[in-house]
């Protein structure tokens, strides 16, 4: 292989770091806020703690909704605060999927 060769390789195999969390809120529009929970060791007393962070993710379809789970993927700054996008949903929530049917009967019984 060729010095050339490699170099268009490696794009291809570097990786942008990936979170998994919930959806908490939707209100902007193209942007969801996305709460990841980490948990870490005690450095002294060896118990699990949990902590959280919010981070600000680009939502192009406005798809996703609250308490949906999804994996985001950092990206180059979108805004002041977004530095995220939205890769896939991996679970949807159950009070998504109620909404929904609620919307359909509504449009149903509007008819």
């Amino acid at each position: 292989m060729t010095a050339v060769a490699e170099k268009a390789q490696a794009p291809a195999t570097t990786r942008r770091n990936e979170k998994v969390g919930n959806v908490v809120s939707t209100k902007m529009q193209k942007t969801i806020v996305v709460e990841v929970e980490m948990r870490k060791a005690h450095p002294k007393y060896k118990r699990i703690v949990k902590s959280s962070k919010k981070f600000y993710a680009h939502d192009e379809q406005n798809s996703a909704r609250v308490g949906d789970v999804v994996r985001i993927r950092e990206t180059r700054p979108t805004s002041k605060l977004k530095r995220w996008a939205l890769e896939e949903i991996v679970r949807r929530s159950s009070l998504s999927q109620i909404e929904d049917t609620a919307k359909v009967a509504d449009v149903e019984a509007a008819k």
